[in-house]
């Protein structure tokens, strides 16, 4: 499916045909998601009551998980390399 950018603004757009808004049941003053990636632009429906987070409260919340989810025993052994405090 191809479409045109068109001029809004200073900015450029493209119009959605109707059936793909009726197959993502999206309307005027929805929103969406734009995934820029190296072979095209993705864009995802955000659903209704979705929060946005900030890039820096996402960081945050990955950093958490991923300190949680860490195996830290094999950090044990480094105890004894002969390094005093």
């Amino acid at each position: 499916m191809r479409v045109k950018l068109v001029k809004i603004g200073n900015s450029r757009g493209i119009r959605l045909p109707q059936e793909l808004l009726q197959s993502y049941d999206l309307v005027e003053g929805d929103e969406v998601d734009i995934e820029p990636r190296r072979d095209g632009i993705v864009l995802h429906p955000v659903a209704a009551g979705e929060a946005k987070l900030s890039y820096d409260v996402a960081y945050r919340q990955m950093a958490d998980e991923a300190s949680e989810a860490a195996e830290w025993a094999e950090w044990d052994i480094s105890a004894g390399d002969g390094l005093e405090d």
